[in-house]
């Protein structure tokens, strides 16, 4: 029931023998076994820890196939292939990657596990996100390739509890700095004892942490992680989320990663991502000309030729697209430029460090599908060896480039009829992820939002 042996990441992380040491001399009673759900949630079960030594580590865990198949308020709609009352809501298992058990310092006495989701027949199941990102990496690993990235999350900070906000229907939120704290170390200063606490938990879980720092909106800040291969990132992205979000309420405070949480600054994932060879080697970079190869030209044009027609898998939320506004940092054009930070795609870095930044992706992502998405369409650039459009110059705000999704409407049909989508993903999850866009839209439609009872209350 795993899916790998175990080999800690590195030396803050668990082996099972120290596991099972720290399970039994009492530190560590629960451990928590996890997998990311199509929302780029952590979902799963929180098992005692001698009972999972006892069973579950060698027969494994089991659970509802709906839990691929649900909307974000775990609702089960119908017109899922893989989990309807047709087929039965049956089981799918958890494999548990043994290359990932962690600490979880803030919860004393807890471990976790990562999780792969797989059927009865031990098949991954095509439309798990770290399954589709697996795919992609065996792809690049078959053509000779491993991709490095690092994201960059955004996320803002409330002096309002979650359950507060709730209560408050989200109104009259208190943010932890009441301007704007980009660079500004005494705004930073101010929500300390939040940022610390994550960054050394997170170092703890295995993170190599670099530096947090303010942002423009107002309680917006961004702890950065150092970038590593492409599963690893992915998976400390998701822990790290939730837990920053544990931490901030234990500490009475709220934290969202929305994209547009109100009428300021969204909130960015932008991913940093270069493919080297197996062995290391450069292929970004020719040395001898001392510029970019005709491989990482190649990825480039793939990048852009799939952005419109994978924005889902970028901005998957109905509030993601709030995010593209001109002028706003959030990108509107398609278009790559050097250290241009109105385009979708910037390129930073020479040699070593050259690198593409995609600025499309929201706090909301889901890293394992924007992820999967970048490298899927970068590696159909370069086997299909597409030539690379002219970079853009000046302001791409103002440019007549093609333009990213406004709605998610777009971005569902855009997908639907993507054959670049359905050649590198399949059928099978193009169609799940057509169907999880509409039922989010039907979801969307059928509500009565504040701004109608604004409007229309009294004077319609």
């Amino acid at each position: 029931m795993t899916t790998s042996p175990t080999h800690p990441r590195n030396d803050r992380m668990l082996s099972v023998p120290r596991l099972r040491q720290e399970i039994t001399e009492g530190r560590i009673d629960t451990v928590v076994l996890a997998f990311t759900d199509m929302q780029g949630r952590l979902q799963g079960k929180l098992c005692h820890a001698q009972f999972f030594l006892d069973s579950m580590l060698e027969e494994g865990a089991e659970g509802c196939n709906y839990l691929l198949a649900v909307d974000t308020e775990m609702n089960t709609p119908g017109g899922y292939a893989i989990s309807s009352w047709e087929a039965g809501y049956g089981d799918m298992s958890f494999a548990m990657d043994l290359d990932t058990i962690r600490l979880m310092p803030h919860n004393p006495g807890q471990a976790m596990i990562q999780c792969d989701l797989t059927a009865h027949d031990g098949q991954l199941i095509p439309m798990s996100p770290r399954a589709m990102l697996r795919r992609q990496l065996d792809r690049a690993r078959e053509m000779g390739y491993q991709m490095l990235t690092g994201t960059e999350l955004e996320f803002c900070v409330y002096n309002t509890s979650y359950e507060d906000a709730w209560d408050s229907n989200y109104q009259s939120l208190v943010p932890a700095n009441k301007y704007n704290v980009d660079y500004n170390i005494l705004g930073s200063q101010r929500v300390e004892p939040l940022l610390r606490e994550v960054r050394n938990a997170m170092y703890t879980a295995g993170m190599t942490v670099e530096s947090a720092k303010g942002e423009c909106n107002f309680g917006q800040h961004e702890i950065a992680f150092r970038f590593d291969e492409g599963l690893i990132t992915a998976d400390n992205h998701v822990v790290y989320k939730l837990a920053s979000k544990q931490i901030a309420h234990q500490q009475g405070k709220s934290i969202t990663f929305m994209a547009k949480p109100n009428d300021r600054e969204g909130s960015s994932c932008h991913i940093h991502m270069s493919l080297r060879g197996l062995d290391g080697e450069l292929t970004f970079w020719d040395e001898e000309k001392d510029a970019r190869s005709a491989t990482y030209d190649h990825f480039i044009a793939g990048v852009l030729k799939g952005m419109r027609e994978l924005s889902i898998f970028y901005a998957p939320n109905i509030n993601s697209y709030k995010r593209f506004a001109k002028g706003s940092f959030a990108p509107t054009s398609v278009a790559w430029g050097i250290d241009n930070r109105s385009c979708a795609v910037r390129l930073v870095g020479s040699g070593q460090s050259a690198r593409m930044e995609n600025r499309l992706p929201g706090g909301d992502v889901n890293p394992y599908l924007a992820l999967s998405a970048m490298l899927a369409s970068g590696l159909y650039g370069i086997e299909h060896q597409l030539e690379l459009e002219p970079m853009m110059e000046g302001n791409a705000y103002e440019s007549d480039a093609q333009v990213v999704p406004s709605a998610m409407r777009e971005a569902r049909d855009l997908l639907h009829g993507s054959s670049l989508a359905r050649e590198v993903f399949g059928e099978d999850v193009v169609e799940h992820y057509v169907h999880y866009a509409e039922v989010e839209l039907e979801a969307f439609e059928s509500a009565v939002t504040d701004w109608e009872l604004h409007r229309g209350f009294e004077r319609l």
